[in-house]
């Protein structure tokens, strides 16, 4: 059974910076994709960013590009989201999400939700305007 806990969520000031951070318990982490997802009150569970098993392919929604970054480092079996420029729009719950083992292809399959089969409990974030 893979577990997923999230940590690094908080109160934080428009254009400000948070880290999430994702650990993930197995000896299996490198071989799954990794990914954040995001949900806001009153919305869909919405797609933030990916990462691949070797990192070669990264993805962003576009309301995040540039802002944010992904990684992961797969001997501590952790994935980090950093949060820079922070608006108030990215106030929500963040999700860590995983992959069953193998691999995953292309940017569509990374982006859905239904791709993972792992998920954390979630932790907020909160950007005051």
């Amino acid at each position: 059974q893979v577990q997923l806990v999230e940590s690094g969520g908080g109160l934080v000031q428009a254009g400000g910076s948070l880290r999430l951070s994702c650990a993930a318990s197995g000896p299996t982490f490198s071989g799954r994709t990794m990914a954040w997802f995001r949900q806001a009150p009153g919305e869909e569970r919405k797609f933030v960013a990916a990462i691949s098993r070797s990192t070669y392919n990264i993805y962003y929604a576009d309301s995040v590009e540039g802002r944010f970054t992904i990684s992961r480092d797969n001997a501590k079996n952790t994935v980090s989201l950093q949060m820079n420029s922070l608006k108030s729009e990215d106030t929500a719950v963040y999700y860590c999400a995983g992959s069953s083992v193998g691999p995953i292809l292309g940017a569509n399959l990374m982006m859905r939700s239904t791709t993972y089969a792992y998920w954390g409990q979630g932790t907020q974030v909160t950007v005051s305007s």
